[in-house]
């Protein structure tokens, strides 16, 4: 039978990523499993509460903004409503609710509160409550790092379908969702590993 002490002096190496790993499965299984819409994005509840508004919304605006990045490249293309962009050879996209970034923007806020302080020194809850004094400064700025990277991610995307609509697939749910992935990951290796060390050094 292993000692508990020994199991954790095992595990103390590899907390901050095992709190990561699950961190990031709850947050993404909550999210599916509680956020329901349809394709066309024309309704979206939280258990069972209708919160179309802010999807709506932002889906909107990332249309918008794809528009007139994929319109600075390609003047073939045109936007059919709020949410469709598409060229003159009929190839297109829709963007709708789950192409808003909100998703990772919640994962990433769900990453970063569940850092933790990695040892036990003296005036600990000063030093937790500075912790979490750095975490509501960076989760905003994680925010912004997520709303630019999914419009960019899509605006490639739209970019790159032109002549190649087969693609999508492996762009859409593969290429870029695992980039969009890293991304996440290495703003939360900044935080573990720059931001907090500098907070419980003091």
């Amino acid at each position: 039978m292993y000692d508990v002490q020994k199991i954790r002096e095992r595990v103390k190496p590899y907390k901050d990523v095992l709190v990561f790993m699950v961190t990031l499965l709850v947050a993404n299984y909550f999210w599916k499993f509680t956020m329901v819409g349809d394709e066309n994005g024309d309704a979206v509840t939280w258990f069972g509460i209708d919160i179309t508004a802010p999807f709506e919304f932002m889906a909107c605006h990332v249309a918008d903004a794809v528009y007139w990045i994929v319109g600075l490249f390609r003047d073939t293309v045109y936007k059919v409503g709020d949410h469709v962009i598409r060229y003159d050879n009929g190839v297109g996209t829709s963007i709708i609710w789950g192409c808003t970034g909100l998703k990772q923007s919640f994962i990433f806020m769900c990453l970063i509160l569940t850092v933790l302080p990695y040892k036990t020194i003296n005036h600990k809850s000063q030093i937790i409550n500075s912790l979490w004094f750095h975490k509501l400064w960076y989760i905003p700025i994680g925010w912004v790092c997520c709303y630019a990277f999914n419009i960019a991610r899509i605006a490639a995307i739209t970019l790159l379908i032109e002549f190649h609509p087969d693609w999508f697939h492996f762009l859409h749910d593969y290429l870029f969702k695992y980039l969009f992935y890293a991304m996440l990951f290495g703003l939360w290796v900044i935080f573990v590993e720059k931001i907090r060390p500098r907070v419980l050094s003091h």
